[in-house]
């Protein structure tokens, strides 16, 4: 007859761990887990209506404005814009000076129904004597080159210097830039600060800690960098400042906090957004961002922050995938999908949820919305 204490001990040994299932330390790098839930996955191979990608970088130019340099060329790029019912690109990186008038001659001059080239501030001038006039004038001249929008990158604030110090969003210098812009009816793409987690210290708390861990010269914490809100903050001064300008804030301006976001919208009637690189944060939440859609639909702009392939950020590489992911998140009501065409999710480990847009306000932001500012024919 067996005491209580020695079944215990006989089922204890029973229930022992299989060595092979022991617990093991796994690099973080090397775990790629595969869901178990059976979600319904909706294939959205071309958009419902034609659309207006405004956040492509289809070139790049040297820091002189000497030279601008076609990342793909054009032929291919519109295979993938008309399998994916890609009417327009805009092509926000397109130079200035020289640089610019290569950009508008291979893209806007050659395709004018296909490509929109903006130009973008010279930054490397910004110390000299009589840089806010000449700016302005600047302007002047791309847009007689054939610019028809302006982008300011989000180095203003967290890149640029004179005798050593950042430049502010909302420095004076750039008044008389804002103010030809308005003049010229050309929109202005800004883009100011970065992910929240950018500026937060890069640890086992960081939700972006693969990212970071990878990239360690994207964040901006600590040094002399103003925070994420202090960055925010400038940048609406600058709107306030300038109400005839159009604005168009790129990546959501904080899609983490779309609650800030959207009291801005509400301030600034002369604020319109892109969500470019940002469905990994709005389809996360995708209650809140669908009322945000339905609140300010004559104000949103599609926009993916395409990169023709080979660039490194995975999330933003130019080809069919991308676009189909970007479909599925506003076309359908799928869950729980990768944001990214990628084999580990490039910003954080989380998936996201189709936000099923009506066809009325599919149609403003894919197409309308940016017609609108770029002078095209709305659908």
């Amino acid at each position: 007859m067996k005491t209580r204490r020695q079944w215990m001990r006989l089922a204890g040994a029973a229930m022992a761990v299989p060595a092979f299932a022991q617990k093991r330390p796994l690099d973080l790098a090397q775990f790629e887990p595969r869901s178990t839930l059976h979600a319904s996955a909706t294939a959205v191979q071309r958009a419902r209506f034609p659309l207006i990608d405004f956040h492509a970088h289809l070139s790049w130019g040297d820091p002189a404005g000497e030279t601008n340099r076609l990342i793909m060329p054009a032929g291919e790029l519109l295979k993938v814009m008309d399998a994916k019912n890609i009417g327009v690109m805009v092509n926000l990186t397109g130079g200035f000076g020289k640089s610019l008038e290569q950009s508008v001659q291979d893209l806007s001059r050659a395709h004018p129904d296909r490509f929109v080239v903006f130009t973008q501030p010279w930054f490397g001038k910004v110390a000299e004597s009589g840089y806010a006039p000449w700016q302005g004038d600047e302007l002047r001249r791309a847009h007689a080159a054939g610019a028809r929008g302006l982008k300011v990158l989000k180095s203003l604030g967290l890149v640029v210097r004179d005798q050593g110090k950042l430049v502010p969003v909302d420095d004076r210098r750039f008044d008389p830039m804002w103010e030809t812009a308005a003049a010229l009816a050309m929109p202005v793409a800004i883009h100011t600060s970065d992910p929240e987690a950018f500026f937060t210290p890069i640890d086992r708390y960081n939700e972006r800690f693969e990212e970071l861990n990878a990239h360690p010269d994207w964040s901006f914490h600590g040094k002399d960098y103003p925070s994420d809100r202090e960055l925010q903050e400038a940048r609406f001064r600058v709107l306030a400042r300038h109400p005839k300008t159009t604005f168009v804030v790129l990546h959501v301006g904080n899609a983490e906090n779309l609650d800030y976001i959207a009291g801005a919208m509400q301030k600034y009637p002369n604020m319109n957004v892109e969500f470019g690189a940002r469905i990994g944060e709005l389809g996360r939440q995708p209650r809140a961002t669908r009322k945000f859609f339905d609140r300010f639909q004559d104000r949103i702009l599609f926009g993916t922050d395409a990169v023709p392939n080979g660039h490194e950020y995975p999330q933003q590489v130019f080809g069919e995938r991308l676009y189909e992911i970007y479909f599925r998140f506003l076309e359908t009501s799928d869950e729980y999908f990768d944001y990214a065409p990628a084999k580990v999710p490039p910003q954080g480990r989380w998936r996201i949820y189709g936000i099923a847009l009506p066809e009325n306000i599919l149609k403003k932001v894919y197409w309308n919305n940016a017609a609108r500012l770029l002078g095209r024919k709305l659908i």
